[in-house]
């Protein structure tokens, strides 16, 4: 494999890592970037990258999050006040187990249903007939003219969920069913789950926190899904290009997921809005530009 091409898949990594849990698109990017950088792969193993690459980004919100999201834990009599409910005990080894983590994960489980449901059935169908830059243009417009309108509406009101421990199951199916927008390429997982977690009363951190967590479980299917698709059958320079692409997305993913927690504790999410309404227009020029050329 050449320098260029390791290059190639840095900046794919990059890209990923930093768009994945912000509201503005990893594919709207991808699709950008795939035309402007032309990986040396196959079509089949370049869609299985742009899918199993996200397994990096998934392992940042695993890190950042661990003791949130791990539902055991050693006890030794100095964890938090009121962070570990121990339920029941592992052999006497001191193994307990938090229940509001237990929760919590039954939670993200309700949430991810409506979109394994609909995924499973209709994503062949969703990336044969909506996968192409008019549809990414349109929904990243669509959705950041929805977040800034969304943040005025919302301006000067106390959110009803400030946390995410206090989203209830009946709430977070809600949320679920706005995660299922995200199957229309452009509309960005993140973006639909943040987006729907506010305007059913959830505060910026509490949507941001549950948005990362129902990453978890849907991102890894997806990528799991996509590898028994294409089989596991990979040549060297392949598993080296996944492997080295899930390490820069992790790492990027890392502060990505810092800046945008420290972010919006201080601001909206309305430039995250306009930059979709901009990025949007560009891809609409680029690819009209493009067809129009290509009839010439």
């Amino acid at each position: 494999m050449s320098f260029i091409e390791v290059l190639k898949v840095l900046v794919f990594g990059i890209v990923e890592g930093f768009t994945e849990w912000l509201p503005i698109s990893s594919t709207g990017h991808m699709i950008l970037l795939d035309e402007l950088i032309h990986l040396n792969v196959s079509k089949d193993f370049k869609d299985v990258f742009l899918v199993v690459i996200q397994l990096g980004a998934i392992l940042a919100v695993v890190l950042l999050y661990f003791y949130k999201l791990n539902p055991f834990i050693r006890l030794r009599g100095k964890e938090p006040k009121g962070a570990v409910i121990p339920l029941m005990e592992n052999g006497g080894n001191g193994i307990g187990v938090k229940i509001h983590t237990m929760i919590l994960w039954m939670k993200v489980i309700v949430a991810c249903i409506p979109a394994a449901v609909l995924g499973i059935l209709i994503d062949d169908w969703m990336e044969a007939h909506l996968t192409n830059a008019y549809v990414v243009s349109a929904t990243l417009i669509l959705y950041g003219i929805l977040f800034i309108v969304v943040e005025n509406v919302n301006y000067g009101k106390r959110p009803v969920v400030e946390k995410v421990g206090q989203i209830s199951y009946k709430l977070a199916f809600y949320i679920g069913l706005f995660q299922v927008l995200s199957l229309v390429p452009g509309t960005s997982r993140s973006g639909a789950t943040i987006l729907g977690a506010m305007i059913l009363g959830c505060s910026r951190g509490a949507a941001a926190e549950f948005s990362f967590f129902l990453g978890v479980p849907v991102m890894f299917g997806a990528s799991f899904l996509r590898l028994i698709k294409y089989g596991f059958h990979f040549t060297g320079a392949e598993v080296f290009i996944l492997i080295f692409g899930m390490v820069v997305a992790f790492l990027v993913s890392v502060y990505s997921i810092k800046f945008l927690m420290s972010y919006i504790r201080r601001n909206d999410f309305k430039l995250f809005g306009y930059y979709r309404i901009v990025l949007g227009v560009i891809v609409l020029i680029y690819f009209g530009v493009r067809a129009i050329l290509s009839l010439m």
